[in-house]
């Protein structure tokens, strides 16, 4: 194992655990609203730190970007860090959230881990090295039509204006696909397009802390990665289209006529 991958999993574990033993005491967590719908609690601050902590004593120079303390220093390497992927299922007892951590250098994503502690899952890939679930290798699925797939999404819970539009591309791939899910945690959903659970996956108004472990895991399961023209400007435009090869193209193609009206 690449020894990047091996301290993110022991950070990422870390988290996990603070977050599985407030699980059992939800309802005295204190919440706060950073904006509408967007929640977050103190298992996200304590989560965050642990594996900021953690990955700071190996790895001083590096710096971070994470979802609740921002950007912390300036180096060629940065940590992108997700502390608890789907708070929202998780203050209500949903169990459907993850710890995601992806390392870049000069931008560039070599390192993913994405840590379900309700499942004790653990996906993990380094840049050419593959992807893994739980140590065994991960490819995403073989279907080549879209008819036959199911397509994971989320709803632009936090860009109110661009409902319509995702209305219409949602309602467009209804239409064609063997079903749609939106359990709530993109870097979660991500991954489970590399493991071939979901055969692919589009979601507009993300963060990097939320692509960016899944969309490196996809890319090492020998899946397809790009915003909605299907270019790699996801990480900043915050539009994500992935899947096999096969439907990376169709999703494209169905999701195309929609993209002029969004907003933002």
């Amino acid at each position: 194992m690449n020894p990047m991958v091996g301290f993110a999993v022991k950070a990422a574990r870390r988290a996990g655990d603070i977050i599985n033993r407030a699980a059992e005491n939800i309802e005295q967590l204190k919440i706060q609203h950073k904006t509408k719908n967007d929640l977050v609690s103190e298992v996200d601050h304590a989560a965050e730190a642990e594996i900021i902590n953690s990955l700071q004593k190996t790895y001083p120079d590096h710096a971070f970007l994470a979802e609740e303390s921002g950007r912390i220093g300036e180096s060629d390497y940065e940590w992108i860090i997700d502390p608890l992927d789907g708070t929202t299922n998780f203050l209500h007892g949903f169990p459907v959230y993850a710890v995601s951590i992806a390392l870049a250098y000069k931008k560039q994503l070599q390192v993913a881990v994405v840590y379900d502690p309700c499942r004790n899952d653990l996906f993990t890939a380094s840049r050419g090295a593959g992807a893994y679930l739980n140590e065994k290798r991960i490819r995403v699925s073989k279907r080549d039509k879209l008819i036959d797939c199911l397509i994971g999404t989320g709803f632009p819970f936090k860009a109110n204006s661009d409902v319509d539009s995702y209305g219409e591309m949602f309602k467009s791939l209804a239409l064609k696909t063997a079903g749609i899910r939106r359990p709530g945690a993109a870097a979660l959903d991500l991954a489970n397009v590399a493991a071939g659970r979901l055969d692919g996956f589009w979601e507009i108004g993300l963060s990097p802390w939320d692509m960016a472990a899944g969309a490196l895991l996809i890319k090492e399961a020998g899946g397809l990665v790009g915003d909605l023209d299907g270019e790699p400007q996801y990480m900043d435009s915050g539009k994500i289209v992935a899947g096999n090869p096969k439907i990376f193209a169709q999703l494209l193609s169905t999701l195309r006529p929609h993209v002029r009206n969004l907003k933002n």
